[in-house]
């Protein structure tokens, strides 16, 4: 059914229960697991940095840093499980990106987490997993994970 997945994360908690659902599916489907982490060029292209204080030496290599642990840890969780994932890192326009990558290796299927927010939130801010399941030519399958209010 599967023989390609592709898993992008956002390094943001609550994507737990995407990562286990895809590497479920991808163990049950003998699927090879893509996971992709998109470093928001928006975020540091925009960002003059003058105030900007990290160990790291700016804001893009912070966000680097940041996708290289959140893709570090997804894939210990799938080598646990017996998979070996390919990581990408990749610079951009994230639901661009993640349409890309999906195109370019052929994913059979995108799995992506989302919060559950009300509407009004989502006609304000969006969301790039809504994004990638209206603009993708493949099939997207979205992981919920309950807001725990104040957040």
């Amino acid at each position: 059914m599967y023989d390609r997945i592709l898993l992008p994360t956002d390094a943001e908690e609550g994507t737990e229960l995407a990562i286990e659902h895809a590497i479920a599916l991808a163990e049950h489907t003998d699927a090879a697991l893509d996971l992709l982490y998109v470093v928001d060029s928006d975020v540091y292209s925009s960002y003059s940095g003058d105030e900007y204080v990290h160990e790291f030496e700016g804001l893009e290599a912070a966000l680097e840093q940041i996708g290289e642990d959140a893709l570090g840890s997804a894939a210990e969780a799938a080598r646990a499980a017996g998979l070996e994932p390919t990581t990408v890192v990749r610079h951009g326009s994230p639901h661009e990106q993640i349409i890309g990558y999906a195109d370019e290796a052929d994913a059979d299927l995108i799995v992506m987490g989302s919060k559950e927010r009300s509407g009004e939130y989502r006609q304000l801010l969006g969301s790039v997993t809504d994004r990638v399941a209206r603009l993708a030519s493949r099939p997207v399958t979205i992981v919920k994970t309950p807001v725990v209010d104040g957040e």
